[in-house]
């Protein structure tokens, strides 16, 4: 995650972009259409956008013209669905190849579809996958920032393998190559996250609950059903 600027060949870099802006478009669309129909959700929307940015500007230099880094994504798909956070990913993505020279504009586009189009689809999967077995908010969304941290990683191995394929075992000898290199950070920044991400989902459910109910992550609170009162005819038989 994060390929440097000028790291793939300009034909893969054509080729990731091209594949990741239908759905950069799509989920702009989506922001649009969320702040139209929900406008008190901005400043989660806008939260959820600080919190990637954050959380994947803290890098550690791995396999070179890579790093490894936390991605943030997962909660901001759980929040709003994996299409506003490709939007929101890929800004995350530019101002911080622009102003941190963290990743780069040639290599956006893969970029993008590592982190902002994979990572939350797979790591919404996951929310879904472990609410329906029956878990709660906070063990799904631990599984929803872990799986979309591994999995920008594992699209990102795939990436560079594509554009620097083993001499000697081709495709599949460098993706397991960059695979094992990369899991000697990723897989405990991907644990890490996890919890990180359920302590800010409780904060969230104790200061945001409206619009965590709004949003459809929690279940609005059932009221108690009022018994009407005893008609005069009762009460009559009861004396």
């Amino acid at each position: 995650m994060h390929i440097a600027e000028g790291f793939l060949p300009p034909v893969h870099a054509a080729v990731w972009t091209c594949v990741a802006a239908p759905f950069v478009v799509h989920g702009a669309r989506a922001v649009v259409r969320q702040v139209r129909e929900n406008p008190e959700s901005r400043l989660l929307l806008g939260a959820a956008g600080a919190f990637t940015f954050v959380l994947s500007a803290i890098k550690l230099p791995s396999v070179t013209g890579s790093s490894s880094h936390p991605t943030g994504t997962g909660l901001g798909a759980v929040l709003f669905r994996p299409p506003v956070m490709a939007f929101l990913g890929t800004l995350v993505l530019l101002f911080q190849a622009v102003l941190l020279a963290h990743g780069g504009l040639t290599t956006l586009g893969a970029n993008a579809f590592s982190m902002a189009i994979v990572g939350p689809w797979v790591g919404y999967g996951a929310y879904r996958l472990s609410t329906s077995l029956g878990g709660g908010l906070s063990i799904s969304v631990f599984f929803a920032m872990v799986f979309a941290d591994l999995s920008t990683y594992c699209t990102t191995s795939v990436q560079i393998a594509l554009a620097f394929p083993d001499p000697q075992t081709g495709v599949a000898g460098a993706v397991a190559k960059f695979l094992s290199i990369f899991a000697v950070t990723q897989i405990p920044l991907a644990i890490a996250e996890g919890l990180l991400g359920v302590l800010v989902i409780r904060v969230l459910r104790s200061v945001a609950m409206p619009e965590l109910i709004r949003l459809g992550v929690l279940k609005a609170p059932k009221v108690p059903a009022v018994t009407d009162a005893p008609s005069t005819e009762n009460r009559a038989a009861d004396a």
